[in-house]
């Protein structure tokens, strides 16, 4: 029986997208009163400039400008959008599937890489403690445990008081959120919003148990619970990698 369902943050609960844009305002509004620029103009530039890459963005911003930078400049700036307060909100099928789940009696994690205090001030800005009983930033841990790395499952299955067959893992990443299952007995589900990584590679060719468009989906639960999770695994077909019983409602 599935008792937990872990998720991961980015782009599987909230839209990176409007991360990125939200932090872009910010920054805006610090090279602006810094400079006595337009903020707006600023503002589109960063989007503009991150639109034909996403490397360095600041330092091409400060040279379209013709402002003079040091290191310390770029890590003042990088530092005041990883710790800026986000405006973000949880994709809207969000909390209508946590409430779901929550009347199943499921218990809920959030296990999320990327920099400590950026991922901090996003799960405070959806207020994510009020929906989650764990919730584990990799990078508290160690850059070295980031997923694919196990620990951070392993923490989160004795937090829960569950066992790994009885855990299901959704994410959006190919390269590191599914290849859990190859380590422990773990159901993957892929939710793909088109987001950033959406065309990345599988890490080891490991791919998810079952492939979604939306949380709102979410209601295949009703059919996991009938199941364990080596009968639900053996019902996988082998060439899409998607399940045969289970393409949720």
């Amino acid at each position: 029986m599935i008792r937990a369902l872990i998720f991961d943050l980015d782009d599987t609960l909230i839209s990176e997208r409007q991360y990125i844009e939200s932090g872009y305002q910010h920054i805006a509004k610090v090279v602006g009163n810094k400079y006595g620029l337009d903020t707006e103009i600023v503002y589109h530039d960063l989007i503009s400039l991150f639109n034909e890459s996403s490397k360095n963005v600041f330092n091409r911003l400060l040279d379209k400008y013709g402002i003079e930078y040091d290191d310390e400049l770029i890590f003042t700036l990088v530092e005041e959008y990883r710790n800026h307060f986000p405006k973000i909100e949880f994709y809207p099928d969000v909390l209508p599937c946590l409430e779901y789940l929550r009347s199943k009696d499921i218990k809920l994690g959030i296990i999320t890489d990327g920099y400590a205090n950026a991922q901090r001030q996003k799960l405070k800005a959806v207020k994510a403690e009020n929906y989650f009983d764990e919730i584990i930033v990799t990078d508290e841990l160690g850059r070295e445990f980031w997923k694919p790395h196990p620990k951070a499952y392993e923490i989160m299955q004795k937090r829960l008081n569950v066992k790994f067959g009885e855990m299901v893992c959704v994410g959006d990443n190919p390269g590191k959120d599914f290849y859990i299952k190859n380590l422990y007995p773990i159901t993957t589900v892929r939710v793909n919003r088109d987001g950033f990584y959406s065309k990345a590679s599988y890490f080891e060719e490991v791919k998810e148990d079952i492939a979604m468009k939306s949380l709102s989906e979410i209601w295949f639960i009703e059919q996991i619970l009938e199941v364990k999770h080596e009968n639900l695994r053996s019902k996988i077909n082998p060439k899409t990698g998607i399940s045969n019983i289970i393409r949720c409602r």
